[in-house]
């Protein structure tokens, strides 16, 4: 009914050869060019004049056509862009290079604390989509590389690595190959032993004269 009475205001003169009544419901008052159902007025066309220039702006227009709202009312607000990379701060690399370099750490830790800082300069550089509770399990890790019981340290890595593989997947990628690569080298390595000792027993360059006969 408002968008009706809206557009035809908006046509021009002609419109206003129209009857217009003023209906009351329920303590409202509108506009119809439709007797009122209940009570209702008839209503000169000139004393709607005034307001035909406020009924006619393109925003009120927009309001009431459902598009966009009018000046001055409460709009959506904008949609919320994703969360950044959380990564750690330039002291903390600083001191993860420091730990990475240290004499006192065995091959797999200091390995796993220069791919910390690898990792760590990686997301400075929007690589991954990290949060603090992850740099949280990566920092724990780091902290139980010095521990005296390997399988502490090894389970730490892991869960570090775990951590990695699902924030970032090209790391989790480097993970998987390395894992396969150290499984390949592992198994040569057993194969090698095996291929230590003889058909007989014995392993290669002793002397079988030297062994104990039965």
């Amino acid at each position: 009914m408002a968008v009706g009475l809206v557009v035809g205001l908006a046509l021009g003169s002609g419109a206003w050869a129209q009857q217009v009544w003023k209906c009351e419901a329920n303590g409202q008052v509108r506009f119809s060019d439709k007797p009122c159902p209940g009570s209702g007025q008839p209503v000169s066309a000139r004393s709607l004049q005034p307001n035909v220039v406020d009924s006619i702006k393109p925003e009120v227009v927009r309001a009431t056509l459902g598009g966009a709202p009018a000046s001055g009312a409460a709009s959506a607000p904008p949609a919320r862009e994703p969360a950044g990379n959380v990564c750690p701060a330039d002291g903390e690399i600083a001191n993860m290079e420091v730990r990475a370099n240290s004499t006192t750490l065995g091959d797999a830790e200091r390995q796993f604390m220069q791919d910390e800082v690898r990792r760590a300069w990686q997301c400075r550089k929007g690589q991954g989509r990290y949060t603090d509770a992850d740099w949280a399990i990566s920092r724990q890790a780091q902290a139980r590389q010095t521990n005296t019981g390997s399988r502490d340290r090894r389970d730490a890595r892991m869960r570090a690595e775990a951590m990695h593989s699902a924030a970032d997947p090209d790391e989790g990628d480097r993970i998987s190959r390395r894992r396969i690569a150290e499984e390949r080298v592992r198994q040569r390595e057993q194969q090698q032993q095996q291929n230590g000792f003889t058909q007989r027993g014995i392993p290669k360059g002793q002397n079988p004269a030297s062994s104990p006969t039965s």
